[in-house]
């Protein structure tokens, strides 16, 4: 009688960019507008400079303008929204 060997499942570690983010806008359904801040210096003139994006995300939980979430890449919900609310 031959045992059978139990594995452990595989974790696939993801590549997708997790993002810390802003809520600016919750006006949709199942959507939120936040925007990412990110402090770059210029090249010539050596001064910070502070840079906004915006994303779409795709969320299902209630979230109020002004809460910090983190986003992560996911598969396109439809043309803007590319992105999905983690926390």
């Amino acid at each position: 009688m031959a045992t059978k060997k139990t594995t452990k499942p595989e974790v696939k570690s993801s590549n997708r960019r997790v993002i810390e983010a802003k809520v600016v806008s919750n006006k949709m359904e199942k959507t939120v507008k936040v925007v990412v801040e990110t402090k770059t210096m210029h090249p010539v003139y050596k001064k910070v400079m502070n840079k906004r994006k915006v994303y779409f995300a795709h969320t299902e939980k209630p979230l109020n303008e002004g809460d910090m979430v983190k986003i992560k890449e996911s598969r396109p919900y439809s043309k803007n929204v590319k992105w999905v609310v983690v926390e």
